[in-house]
C-alpha cells in the first residue's frame, strides 16, 4: 500500500510539473513602444517606432501559425519617472513581454533596470549611451542600432585624425549628452586632440546663443553638438546665423538622423559628417522595406532607431520560436537571442555579444550638397564602412558584470 500510494504521489507531482510547463510556454505575446510620440525625439522614433514593430509582428510568420501578438504604445515625454510608470502599467497589468524604442537615454536606463527587476525583455533601439552595456548593462536588455562609444569613434575619431584637433562641446544637460561627451572626449584625447571646454545646455532648448558664443570664443576647430533631434538642428541654424563655420570652426553634429538633415535642408547642412547604422537608401533590401514602410507612414523613410524595432522584434520572434512558445521570462528570451546569429535585410547579419551588444556594421556619412541630391531623402553619402569588429567597444573593455574576464 505505501508503495501505491508513494507511486501515486509521483504520477501526480510529474502531472502538475508538466501542467506547469504548459502554462509556461504559450503562444501569446504583448509588445509595448514606449517613445517620444510627439516631442523632441517624435521624428526618431515615436509613431514610425510603432508602425515599424506592427510590420514587424506581420512580417514574423507567427500569426499564421496561431500566435496571438498584440502591439500597444504611449509617450513617456522624455522623462523617466512616466516612463517608469507607463512601464510598470504595462507589465503588472498589460502583461507586456517586451519593450521597443525607447528613445532618451533617461527614459532608457530606468526602463532597463524596471525590466530587470520584472524580469522581461527590453529591445532598446532609441537610447544611445552606451551605459546600457557597460555599467548598467542587464541580462533583460539588449542594445540594438548604436551607442555614444560608437558615435565618438566613428565621426570623433575621423574628425581628429582629419585635422580637427581642438574641440569645445555644446552638450544636452542629460545622461544621453553627458555619456557622449565624455566617450568622444576620450577618442579626441586618446588620438591627440585636446578638449578646450564646453557647456551644457537644457534638454529641448530654443536659444542657443549664449551657448554658441562660448563656443565661438574657444577658437576650437570642432565644435562638437552632444545633443540630438530638434537641440542640434536648433543649433546648427543658429551656429549658421552667427557665421561659426564660415569664420574657420567645424560642426560635429554627433548624433545626427535623416530627420535632422531634413529639418536643415541640405543648404545648411552640407557637409556635415556623422555616424550611423543605417540608411533608408543603403541598398536593395533597405530600399523595399522604406516603400513598404511608406506606404503605411507617408512622413518620412525610417530612421535608424524606427529600422532597429523592426530589426530587434524580428529577432525576438525568432527566439520564441526557436523556443517553442513564450516562456514569459525574459531573462531566458535574451539568453536564447545570444545564441542566436541575427540576420535581416536591414542590418544584415550579426550577432549579440554576452553585454547586451548587438554587434554590425556602422558607416560614416557626409550630407551631400544640393547638386548631388537626385530624388526625395536622397541625403547621404557613404565615406567609409566600419567593420562590425571595430563600430563597438571591444569586449575585452567592457565593464559589464556579464562578460567573464580570461
Amino acid at each position: 500500500m505505501k508503495r501505491i500510494i508513494a507511486a501515486l504521489a509521483i504520477t501526480t507531482s510529474l502531472v502538475f510539473a508538466g501542467s506547469a510547463l504548459a502554462q509556461t510556454l504559450d503562444k501569446v505575446v504583448k509588445v509595448g513602444s514606449l517613445g517620444d510620440q510627439s516631442g523632441l525625439y517624435a521624428d526618431i522614433g515615436g509613431p514610425g517606432s510603432s508602425v515599424a514593430a506592427q510590420m514587424a509582428i506581420e512580417d514574423s510568420g507567427l500569426l499564421a501559425k496561431g500566435w496571438k501578438i498584440d502591439l500597444i504604445s504611449a509617450d513617456h515625454q522624455n522623462k523617466p519617472d512616466v516612463g517608469v510608470n507607463i512601464g510598470k502599467q504595462w507589465i503588472d497589468v498589460e502583461k507586456v513581454d517586451v519593450f521597443v524604442d525607447l528613445a532618451s537615454s533617461g527614459v532608457g536606463l530606468a526602463i532597463a533596470n524596471l525590466a530587470k527587476e520584472k524580469n522581461v525583455v527590453n529591445l532598446n533601439s532609441g537610447s544611445a549611451s552606451s551605459d546600457l552595456t557597460g555599467a548598467q548593462c542587464s541580462p533583460n536588455t539588449v542594445h540594438w542600432v548604436y551607442d555614444t562609444w560608437m558615435l565618438a569613434n566613428g565621426t570623433g575619431k575621423a574628425l581628429v585624425k582629419s585635422g580637427g584637433d581642438t574641440w569645445f562641446f555644446l552638450t544636452a544637460d542629460y545622461a544621453f549628452g553627458q555619456a557622449l561627451e565624455r566617450d568622444t572626449a576620450a577618442v579626441v584625447t586618446v588620438n591627440g586632440g585636446k578638449v578646450l571646454g564646453g557647456v551644457k545646455h537644457p534638454l529641448n532648448n530654443a536659444d542657443f546663443s549664449s551657448f554658441l558664443l562660448q563656443a565661438q570664443s574657444s577658437k576650437a576647430k570642432i565644435i562638437g553638438l552632444a545633443n540630438a533631434g530638434g537641440d542640434t538642428t536648433n543649433a546648427i541654424k543658429q551656429a549658421a546665423e552667427f557665421g561659426i563655420v564660415s569664420g574657420g570652426q567645424k560642426l560635429a553634429g554627433m548624433l545626427l538622423f535623416i530627420t535632422d538633415v531634413h529639418s536643415l535642408g541640405l543648404k545648411v547642412a552640407q557637409g556635415l559628417n556623422f555616424t550611423e547604422t543605417f540608411y533608408w537608401d543603403m541598398n536593395d533590401q533597405t530600399r523595399a522595406f522604406t516603400k513598404r514602410f511608406n506606404e503605411r507612414f507617408k512622413k518620412q523613410p525610417p530612421t535608424m532607431v524606427q529600422a532597429g524595432v523592426y530589426s530587434s522584434l524580428i529577432h525576438y520572434f525568432k527566439a520564441l520560436e526557436a523556443l517553442g512558445g513564450n516562456p514569459h521570462d525574459g531573462r531566458a528570451v535574451v539568453a536564447k537571442m545570444k545564441e542566436m546569429p541575427t540576420d535581416d535585410p536591414l542590418f544584415g547579419k550579426g550577432s549579440i555579444r554576452a553585454d547586451g551588444r548587438k554587434i554590425h556594421p556602422a558607416y560614416l556619412f557626409e550630407v551631400k550638397n544640393p547638386s548631388e541630391s537626385k530624388y526625395p531623402w536622397d541625403y547621404y553619402k557613404v565615406i567609409a564602412t566600419i567593420p562590425a569588429d571595430e563600430a563597438f567597444i571591444p569586449l575585452e573593455k567592457s565593464v559589464c558584470s556579464l562578460v567573464k574576464k580570461s
